[in-house]
């Protein structure tokens, strides 16, 4: 079942959305679509009332930390987090109350994937794959070909989004998460080849992010993905300053879904 994903993106301490693209370490080129006066723990306790399960809350960048500490606090047990999570700091993360965490940039030293680093990631979580997400975020090159970028999506890395890097994955962790950069922010649409993609190559869980517009962009994804993607949409909610969707539209979409899969 198809479902909307919230999320809560954290930069300089603030919950912030940003145009993926942009985000680098010169604030002039840095291009942000809204800065909330919310704090993330008014975000996690918004989820948490009503129920949105498989949150993520994504550092990005430094000064991060007691933002995400406060979100994890507010829900503790229900709301992933990610952004410079390494084998060093992931245990701590499930301690102060994540559900899971979310590694991207560790596992690509130098741009290059590291299953040493994986596996050493997977063994400060005592082994358990259950409480990993791999975060596969890309940029498009060419025509229908996705490499994992990183370091804020500004470095691209020497693995290509296909069926064989998927496979080769899925037994170290419980969930992708893919945000295509390209689109983050944009509200452009989603990247419907990529959804499409995803579907016919994952076996567990994915969320994809970046281009969400409104409901019917989560129409579109459950179509394109047969119900096997879930879709985060950001900018485009009226929580985040956006006009596309209401949030409280989001929440009831979800709910007519999990009634539609009770029938």
């Amino acid at each position: 079942m198809t479902r909307f994903r919230p999320c809560i993106d954290l930069h300089a301490g603030q919950v912030k959305q940003i145009v993926g693209g942009t985000l680098d370490s010169s604030t002039d080129e840095l291009k942000t679509n809204y800065v909330s006066q919310h704090s993330a723990g008014y975000y996690a306790r918004l989820y948490r009332d009503h129920g949105l399960e498989g949150a993520h809350v994504i550092m990005l960048g430094p000064g991060n930390e007691d933002a995400a500490k406060e979100a994890l606090a507010a829900w503790p047990g229900h709301l992933q987090v990610g952004g410079g999570i390494s084998d060093h700091n992931a245990a701590l993360w499930m301690e102060r109350g994540a559900s899971k965490v979310i590694i991207t940039s560790f596992l690509f030293p130098g741009g290059k994937f590291s299953q040493e680093r994986l596996d050493a990631v997977l063994t400060a979580l005592g082994g358990r794959k259950d409480h990993l997400v791999i975060d596969l975020s890309c940029r498009r090159r060419g025509d229908d070909k996705w490499f994992v970028a990183m370091n804020k999506w500004q470095t691209i890395t020497d693995m290509e989004v296909n069926q064989e890097a998927i496979k080769s994955l899925e037994p170290y962790c419980s969930e992708f998460l893919i945000h295509a950069a390209d689109n983050e922010g944009l509200q452009k649409g989603i990247d419907e080849k990529l959804v499409q993609s995803l579907a016919e190559w994952c076996s567990i869980p994915v969320t994809y992010a970046g281009g969400g517009r409104n409901l019917d962009d989560l129409e579109l994804v459950k179509r394109l993905s047969d119900g096997k993607v879930d879709l985060t949409i950001g900018s485009a909610l009226d929580c985040f300053g956006g006009t596309g969707v209401k949030f409280d539209d989001c929440v009831a979409w979800n709910a007519k879904q999990a009634g539609n899969d009770d029938k």
